[in-house]
């Protein structure tokens, strides 16, 4: 696919703009549903071998109690998109915090396996909720120019939030042990989630917001308090040349029917999928249980599991580093092909070396090179692939229908993920770790061909700029 290339002007986005801190006092907040995102995510990794013991779980109900919080959330990802553009990102953002709340503590007072799932899909509308809508207010709010590093400190939070998942995991396990660790493992969440919705209250809407709802002043107000004096002028003209263009074509489902629109559309529930068929949450919400798999204790395998998490944090600091380097298109393909190694790395290893040792032991030298297969697979997911996934997705589509598409796109990406973690116990039960590996790895064959065809480039342009050029582009196909 064709790379967008333009020159900035005077009149455009200039890369030496300098951004308020009130820009960055309002993407440290909003985040905060990324850092749930992410804690919410990764705990169940090591809470599973202390509920299994409690509520006796089966491979099955496992798989059902894990992909239970990913149900939830591509329902989540899909009514909040749209719901976001009626009643503004920041007003369901809000929301997301009350059911993160309450999605927190039922999980971990949850009684039996029934009530647990059900709160499970609570904690999952608000993470679904998240996903969507924090990366669209953050996208909306950021200058162009800081625009990729702003979007990008979502998935810094997400792979931080697991890290603190991992760590608390250890340390649970580590000061007091025994079989209701999980709860307390659980209930910690709820803590970000409180001061989520009390720092929302203090935050602004997105000025593209106001101004597609007409509130021209209060669009002009945000951008006054989150843009240099000179940059507000040329900001405010483009947000209502495309109102303006745009005017009486209030956004709804209707717009699919317009061809660049629909192309866009099925862009982003490409670029989605893509992303989590790499096996990235097989990897994260499993790494215990496919560690204890090649012989490790549950201890040890919770220690190692915090390995993971290191990397991710680091791995995705490089990434944003790197967006400032590299554009979006190379950075995702080189994520989506290292990844695709590393997991023929994981299955072959699984395959090759015997699991125990001459003596009958575990195979320890199976065990940690499957862990380095993983750390270098994180490498390339959380340093190159995820943060471009999430950043384009906040770039590509059409304002009026920016948030429905942005969550069809993410309700994608839940159902996705809700497949994987549903079936990868039972998978891993079937065909050992090198089947299961070796199917992500075909599977990451099919991504790498998806990116080198369609993936596009946006580096630099205004959400304006990117809008038009794929209306020029699709229209002309």
């Amino acid at each position: 696919m064709e790379n967008y290339v333009s020159t900035n002007t005077a009149s455009g986005p200039n890369s030496k703009t300098k951004m308020e801190p009130f820009v960055k006092v309002i993407a440290a907040i909003a985040t905060l549903g990324g850092l749930l995102f992410g804690y919410d995510t990764g705990v169940i990794a090591g809470a599973l071998l202390f509920v299994n013991v409690e509520l006796g779980l089966t491979p099955f109900t496992t798989g059902l109690v894990t992909s239970s919080l990913l149900f939830g959330a591509a329902i989540g990802a899909m009514t909040s998109g749209k719901m976001a553009d009626k009643k503004g990102r920041r007003t369901v953002i809000i929301f997301l915090a009350l059911l993160f709340v309450v999605g927190e503590i039922g999980s971990a007072t949850a009684p039996n396996v029934e009530v647990m799932i059900v709160f499970r899909i609570i904690l999952g509308l608000g993470v679904g909720g998240a996903a969507t809508i924090v990366p669209v207010y953050i996208a909306e709010i950021a200058p162009a120019n800081r625009r990729g590093q702003l979007v990008t400190m979502q998935e810094l939070m997400i792979v931080t939030g697991q890290f603190l998942a991992y760590v608390s995991n250890y340390c649970f396990d580590s000061v007091w042990g025994g079989e209701t660790t999980w709860r307390y493992m659980l209930a910690i969440a709820s803590i970000p989630a409180v001061i989520l919705f009390f720092g929302m209250l203090c935050m602004p809407d997105t000025p593209r917001w106001y101004a597609m709802w007409g509130r021209l002043a209060d669009a002009r107000r945000v951008l006054e308090k989150t843009r240099s004096k000179d940059d507000v002028v040329w900001e405010m003209l483009e947000i209502e040349e495309t109102i303006e263009s745009e005017k009486n074509q209030r956004g709804s489902i209707k717009d699919l029917a317009t061809p660049w629109i629909f192309k866009v559309f099925l862009l982003g529930i490409g670029i989605a999928m893509i992303q989590q068929l790499t096996g990235i949450n097989a990897i994260m919400y499993y790494a215990p249980t496919t560690l204890t798999a090649t012989g490790m204790s549950a201890n040890s395998a919770l220690f190692a599991t915090m390995a993971n998490g290191v990397i991710s944090v680091v791995m995705t600091i490089v990434g944003i580093i790197l967006l400032g380097f590299i554009g979006r298109r190379p950075l995702v393909l080189i994520g989506q092909m290292g990844c695709t190694c590393c997991l023929f790395f994981i299955a072959g290893v699984c395959f090759f070396l015997p699991e125990l040792t001459v003596t009958g032991e575990p195979n320890l030298v199976r065990s940690y090179l499957v862990l380095v297969g993983m750390l270098m697979f994180l490498c390339f997911q959380q340093g190159a692939l995820s943060p471009v996934t999430w950043l384009l997705l906040s770039e590509i589509f059409p304002m009026r229908i920016r948030g429905l598409c942005m969550g069809a796109s993410v309700f994608g990406l839940w159902c996705t993920n809700f497949t994987i973690a549903l079936v990868f116990p039972t998978l891993l039960n079937s065909l050992g770790l090198a089947g299961a590996f070796l199917c992500f790895a075909l599977l990451g064959i099919l991504g790498a061909i998806f990116v080198i065809k369609v993936i596009p480039e946006t580096k630099g342009r205004s959400l304006e700029q990117v809008e038009q050029y794929f209306k020029e582009k699709y229209s002309a196909k």
